[in-house]
């Protein structure tokens, strides 16, 4: 079974062999990975056991925008809806902000669109965006 926290103690050493397993460059910087996701405004994990299988986290003001900046899931696990709860999760504590955004890529886009977001103009970051002045 997969539990979802928002718990944030997370041992560096459960974080890198998700980060290393999707190839993110962040892994090769430990310590600020670490306390980057640490100090994140918001912060879900998922686990399977002791297993940390998946994690997205969120950089706001808490106010006005939120930022997301990661969102990955162990190759192992991935097309089973886990980053789309995790997603769920994310959104729901920052519903009503006037702007959700993050930037995406490749078969990310897809992905993201699926949870809500659309392409901000011509570019390749994406948002929710609560005004009406674009």
């Amino acid at each position: 079974m997969i539990i979802f926290s928002e718990e944030r103690k997370i041992a560096i050493a459960q974080i890198l062999p998700l980060y290393q397993a999707n190839g993110w460059s962040s892994a090769r910087k430990p310590e600020a990975l670490h306390q980057a996701l640490l100090n994140s405004h918001a912060l879900v994990s998922a686990w399977e056991g002791e297993r940390l299988i998946g994690i997205g986290n969120a950089i706001s003001d808490g106010f006005l925008v939120v930022y997301y900046p990661h969102l990955l899931v162990h190759p192992d696990f991935q097309g089973q809806g886990i980053g789309k709860r995790i997603m769920e999760i994310l959104k729901q504590r920052y519903e009503g902000l006037h702007m959700q955004m993050l930037v995406a890529e490749g078969d990310a886009i897809a992905f993201y669109e699926k949870c809500g977001f659309a392409r901000a103009g011509q570019t390749e970051p994406m948002w929710i965006y609560a005004g009406d002045d674009r």
